[in-house]
């Protein structure tokens, strides 16, 4: 029987690490892959230092993989970011190269956008909270964060590394909170401004759908910029999506912009799967007295209307905001956000969206 990706890692898990965890949940393990019957990975220390200790965890590694059944050979390398921390030599952007029609992203088996009309709506809040909500249900689950001019996630999800880049053309997506995660942000420094015209946006997006080693998952949820851009038509014209969420705050200026997005996806026969109404409501945390600051109900009047479901209704909440400048999802704590957000998860798994 053939090895899988999940067979090595569990082995690995085997490992401890002298300091506590092990390659998987360290995040120390790189381009692996597998080629019949011989596995080839690379351990990436976190520095120089550390690695010249590493070379029997090396060894270990690979006894404990060829010994697994259906593994003949097990090729390990050990290696360490260099002290300046060099980015990967890989341009980023740039004018898309051509291909023969929609591309695909492999093993991926779905690939939703999630957008809204306007900004300042919470969409990326809702993109991470929901990314990490689907995990805890069970889901593989990657989030793309395709806001190229204004990139929100690697703040919101707590990660603020580089993806590792073995050939200066693959790109080794990061993990965090369960969710597999690829930015433009992670490419620069977080004050530094994308000033790109329409077609290096084009190609950035090719890139990291193309070049990004996502793996296996059952979904990749798409964060879109606002708005009715280059990035939304190019993601829906050049890539098999299977639909799009649309976010938006009750109240009239809102739905305006909401409805221009959603008459974006209709003429790019994309389907809309849902929509969520974000800021929905406001307990003050004082006295618990409950008022509509955007109004109520807009977003659901306009989902019936088009014969969508109305995948929740979220509040407008302070710990929604403070966990998501921490780094900390709110979907991966516990309390009534997380369980409005497991239930969206709940409800797009059954409606068979995710």
């Amino acid at each position: 029987m053939a090895v899988s990706q999940d067979d090595v890692k569990t082995a690995l898990e085997q490992l401890s690490l002298p300091d506590g965890g092990t390659l998987v949940s360290r995040d120390m393990l790189r381009a692996l892959t597998i080629d019949g019957d011989t596995v080839r990975f690379v351990i990436e220390a976190p520095s120089p230092e550390i690695a010249k200790h590493m070379e029997p965890l090396r060894q270990a590694a690979e006894r404990v993989v060829q010994a697994l059944p259906g593994v003949s050979k097990a090729s390990v390398a050990l290696t360490a970011p260099t002290v300046e921390k060099q980015p990967p030599s890989l341009k980023v952007g740039g004018h898309p190269k051509p291909q023969q029609g929609p591309m695909t992203v492999p093993g991926v088996k779905s690939i939703i956008a999630i957008g809204s009309g306007k900004g300042g709506v919470g969409k990326s809040t809702v993109s991470s909270n929901l990314a990490v909500a689907l995990a805890k249900q069970g889901r593989k689950v990657g989030l793309l964060d395709a806001d190229i001019y204004g990139p929100s996630q690697p703040r919101m999800m707590g990660i603020n590394k580089r993806p590792a880049s073995p050939d200066g053309k693959t790109i080794i997506p990061l993990k965090s909170h369960g969710v597999t995660l690829m930015s433009i942000g992670f490419m620069l420094e977080e004050d530094k401004a994308v000033v790109w015209r329409g077609p290096m946006l084009m190609g950035a997006l090719q890139q990291m759908l193309g070049q990004v080693e996502w793996g296996e998952l059952d979904v990749l949820l798409v964060d879109l910029p606002p708005g009715t851009g280059d990035v939304q038509l190019t993601l829906c014209q050049k890539t098999k999506i299977s639909g799009a969420i649309l976010v938006s705050t009750p109240q009239d200026v809102a739905l305006l912009d909401a409805r221009k997005a959603i008459d974006m996806f209709q003429t790019l026969k994309t389907p809309v799967l849902g929509m969520v109404e974000n800021m929905s409501t406001h307990i003050c945390s004082n006295c618990g007295h409950e008022e509509h600051i955007f109004g109520h109900g807009g977003v659901a009047a306009e989902a019936e209307k088009l014969g969508v479901p109305l995948l929740g209704a979220l509040p407008i909440d302070l710990e929604t905001r403070l966990a998501g400048d921490s780094g900390t999802p709110i979907a991966a704590k516990e309390g009534p956000m997380a369980d409005a957000y497991a239930r969206i998860a709940q409800g797009m798994i059954k409606g068979g969206i995710a």
